[in-house]
């Protein structure tokens, strides 16, 4: 799949998302994932401060591997974490994260699913993060709200069968994994909120 830059379109900052704010997250976060996906002993502590609702654990952890991810915003509701990007100030910022769907199940992260997710979503990220044509594309299909291609896009950087859809969500998209040894499914998060 060969992707090319386009011009750009006028709009609200407010309502597009753009390939700049898409390589800011994928660069700031490649660290961390692979740290996740390569250290077992990083996962498993990692997954142990977001059970625990540690903060200050989570923190310093993020701090040692990704440091510019460290000085965002950050989050767990014991089932996932949340690292957030101010994108247009004062109040518009995009997450990247990764949790259980709410209402599943409370106060649980397992290492070994998270580190899986990890492992696949690291391609994604770092072809947005080195490559401006991709990111553009990508942010393309999300603001035109064509779910074929996004699904194309992403699907051609995570072939794994774990990955079982693909959805535009909040200027964004939901990447939704189910591995057979957990009785739960992951979302791998990249979407807009405000504060």
């Amino acid at each position: 799949m060969v992707y090319r830059a386009t011009s750009r379109r006028r709009g609200s900052p407010h309502k597009r998302l753009n390939a700049d704010m898409l390589r800011k997250i994928s660069a700031a976060m490649l660290p961390f994932y692979k740290a996740i996906a390569t250290r077992r002993s990083f996962a498993v502590q990692w997954s142990r401060a977001v059970v625990h609702g540690n903060l200050d654990r989570m923190k310093a952890l993020l701090c040692s591997v990704a440091p510019f991810a460290a000085k965002q915003g950050l989050g767990t509701n014991g089932i996932g974490y949340f690292i957030s990007f101010l994108a247009h100030p004062p109040m518009l910022y995009y997450t990247n994260g990764t949790t259980i769907p709410p209402g599943t199940v409370q106060f649980t992260f397992e290492p070994r699913v998270h580190r899986a997710i990890a492992k696949a979503v690291f391609p994604l990220y770092l072809e947005l993060a080195r490559n401006r044509c991709f990111a553009s594309a990508l942010a393309k299909a999300i603001n035109q709200k064509d779910q074929r291609a996004v699904t194309l896009i992403i699907r051609s950087l995570i072939p794994s069968t774990a990955l079982k859809s693909v959805q535009i969500e909040d200027h964004g998209f939901a990447l939704l994994f189910k591995y057979p040894y957990s009785k739960y499914p992951y979302r791998n998060l990249l979407i807009r909120e405000f504060s």
